[in-house]
């Protein structure tokens, strides 16, 4: 497994696989090196972890996908712990992420350390369970 920072070559695959984001952005996630691409042996893209700002000053993973034959294995937390690492060279002490109420993702946030912090409540959608962790 190798984890690497996404390219300009990766933008369609992105845009293929990431429905949640316009392509201008991104293209700026790429070019911020916001994006993380999980690659297998043969270098084909298994997975990825992308991620922004929340109050634009504190690290928050938005989307962090794992395709299906490869979950369960470690993957995710590797990349995981690759991110806060940066986070955490980057002088961050703290970092965020949120999945829903609905999603067993939450247990994997709390196996990895990450504490409830709060939620949302959104119209049409179920809880959105917020997270932190302190980076150590």
């Amino acid at each position: 497994m190798k984890i690497t920072h996404a390219a300009d070559s990766d933008l369609n695959w992105i845009i293929n696989r990431d429905p949640h984001l316009r392509q201008k952005l991104i293209s700026a996630k790429i070019k911020g090196k916001e994006i993380y691409l999980l690659r297998n042996g043969s270098e084909e893209i298994i997975g990825w972890l992308r991620y922004g700002y929340f109050w634009d000053n504190t690290p928050f993973m938005n989307m962090l996908w794992i395709d299906e034959p490869y979950r369960k294995q470690g993957m995710g937390k590797e990349i995981v712990d690759y991110w806060e690492q940066e986070m955490k060279q980057q002088g961050f002490e703290l970092v965020m992420t949120s999945t829903q109420a609905d999603e067993d993702a939450q247990h994997f946030y709390r196996r990895l350390g990450y504490k409830d912090a709060g939620c949302l409540v959104l119209d049409v959608q179920p809880l959105e369970i917020l997270f932190t962790k302190k980076l150590a």
